[in-house]
């Protein structure tokens, strides 16, 4: 692993931390993160909700949200259909609550993976519409190239609207009302601040518009909802998506990580509970994106999410209870194909794709419902993109992840000819071969990732954030650093280098693959660590080590102690 640190001017540090008020880690860190003026420090360290932009600025929206108002007041019947992931799920569960506010009775449906494949289908619609034809047809987290679909729909005299945030390079959708920031702006425009929402934030933009409007009209309803109060679900599929969190996303993730925290509804305390999540000790991104995340996406990816979404909505403390736990069984059977998958594909890169920049892997056993985990496995161990297909008929079927500075929708837009869909984010997408091409796309997907990096770049970088003193990690740092959060996707939690630190015992080793080691600062203060599946390599007793570390809370017996956990060491150079 090779450490980077890239100083940042010692005067610009000291006059943003004299006019902001922070120290001067804290001032580093902020102008590390692209935050360079004080008015914008502020509004970075304290996000409020009204900083939230006016929805309408969203192309379309005033569009979807006089549909929304027509079928309010003429009753309509309305279907909802999301994807199976969790920000399908969650927005599903968000636009679904909001209505039923307003005494509709939306139906949903979710498309069940093994039998209608991804997004709009025809069979995931032909389900749909066995309960009567619908005026309103909603369709979220998919649909932007869904033409003959919503085409068939529109057939039938039904309207379509359209709430997805996937990129791709085939012609959107000019039939229904399409609200997709990726479709409808310039590449110019990235830096807006909506522009990077996932569907339930875009969702959360819709409901915004339509009680603002309905507001503004008195309706009795609009002033009784509480949009704030639905936050949770926004932060649920804006953690678990994937999407960087800055501009809005920032601001609904860290104000819906604090509803979740004191959430009421029973399907998420019952799975929060399931999962280990002890919300009064606070949330973080890490809680959603490996504990409950996990388990809300078990159903979709081995059974049916429509049974995740019940659970989101329902207010049965025994129905949500239940439920959690038969998630929890979904996601220990899912995690054990994954284990073995996960075991089959590091052989298959050992042994053959070893020198390749960019990796495709393919195998008639692997269920393609959980190769997408598997592909953020190995992408994250041997960093460089990777692409796991399970099988599906003439298909190789999956998904793909990427790691910092590849692109994926810019990669897979020069070397598409084989496939016959694709679409997603920068860092995560989907795809669809036919399995006689899969060794061609391997070759194409290899030479369009080296084209993008300039090169191959597989050796795994560990960028530095700041260097501290063992002084300097104290309980009041942690409070200061506190204000960063929420840490994730496009805004990762700081690594900070300590130099000249020396073991004064050998680290405790636990559970064979784990160790937990303390060294002394200057003063005599004792600091304690903990490193994650590295007992493979023990740092020295008695030399002079650098650390590189992410600082903690561990909370334990009722106690909340300081703590670093180890990312990597290396000896001090003399």
């Amino acid at each position: 692993m090779r450490w980077t640190y890239t100083p940042i001017p010692s005067d610009a540090v000291e006059a943003l931390s004299k006019s902001v008020g922070v120290s001067r880690v804290l001032a580093e860190l902020l102008l590390r993160a692209g935050v360079k003026e004080p008015e914008a420090c502020a509004q970075f360290l304290r996000p409020t909700l009204a900083a939230l932009n006016d929805p309408f600025l969203l192309r379309n929206l005033d569009l979807a949200t006089a549909r929304l108002r027509q079928a309010i007041a003429q009753r309509e019947q309305v279907v909802v259909l999301g994807d199976y992931d969790v920000d399908g799920v969650s927005s599903t569960a968000l636009l679904v609550s909001i209505l039923r506010r307003f005494d509709l009775q939306p139906r949903f449906i979710v498309p069940r993976r093994s039998e209608d494949g991804y997004g709009l289908s025809r069979s995931a619609i032909d389900r749909a519409l066995e309960g009567g034809r619908p005026n309103l047809f909603i369709v979220l987290d998919c649909g932007t190239n869904s033409h003959e679909e919503v085409a068939y729909l529109r057939s039938q005299g039904i309207d379509v609207i359209v709430l997805d945030h996937h990129r791709s390079k085939e012609r959107p959708l000019e039939d229904g009302i399409l609200i997709n920031p990726h479709v409808h702006c310039d590449e110019t425009a990235e830096e807006e601040p909506w522009r990077h929402l996932c569907t339930v934030g875009l969702v959360f933009k819709l409901a915004h518009g339509l009680l603002k409007q309905l507001r503004a009209e008195n309706h009795p309803v609009a002033f009784r909802i509480k949009l704030k109060d639905h936050l949770d679900f926004v932060a649920l599929g804006t953690v678990a998506d994937l999407v960087p969190l800055h501009g809005e996303n920032r601001i609904l993730a860290r104000h819906g990580l604090s509803i979740l925290e004191q959430t009421r509804r029973p399907g998420l305390r019952a799975l929060m509970s399931i999962a280990g999540v002890r919300p009064e000790h606070g949330l973080n991104p890490v809680d959603i994106s490996f504990r409950i995340g996990p388990r809300i996406n078990a159903s979709g990816r081995l059974a049916d999410a429509a049974l995740s979404v019940e659970l989101l909505l329902s207010e049965d403390q025994a129905f949500c209870e239940d439920t959690a736990r038969q998630l929890d069984v979904f996601n220990r059977e899912r995690q054990d194909i994954e284990r073995k998958i996960t075991e089959e594909a590091e052989h298959m890169i050992e042994t053959q794709y070893a020198d390749m920049p960019g990796i495709v892997l393919f195998s008639e056993n692997w269920h393609p419902g959980v190769v997408g985990i598997v592909a953020g496995r190995v992408s994250r161990k041997y960093n460089r993109p990777c692409i796991v297909l399970g099988n599906e008929g003439e298909l190789g079927k999956g998904s793909g992840r990427s790691v910092e500075g590849v692109n994926l929708v810019q990669v897979l837009g020069t070397c598409s000819e084989h496939l016959t869909s694709w679409g997603g984010h920068p860092m995560a997408v989907g795809i669809a071969v036919p399995k006689i091409h899969v060794d061609a796309f391997r070759e194409q997907f290899a030479q369009a990732v080296r084209t993008h990096l300039g090169g191959d770049a597989t050796e795994r970088r560990l960028d530095i954030a700041a260097w501290l003193m063992p002084e300097q990690v104290t309980s009041r740092f942690m409070e200061e650093l506190d204000a960063l959060h929420p840490f994730g996707q496009g805004h990762p939690e700081p690594v900070f280098g300590i130099r000249g630190v020396v073991l004064r015992s050998r680290p405790d080793v636990f559970k064979e693959q784990h160790f937990r080691f303390h060294f002394d600062d200057a003063r005599g203060r004792r600091l304690h660590g903990v490193a994650w599946k590295f007992a493979h390599r023990l740092p020295p007793v008695g030399l002079p080590i650098d650390l590189a570390v992410e600082l903690k809370w561990n909370h334990f017996n009722d106690r909340k102690l300081l703590q670093l956990g180890l990312i990597d060491w290396r000896l001090t150079e003399s």
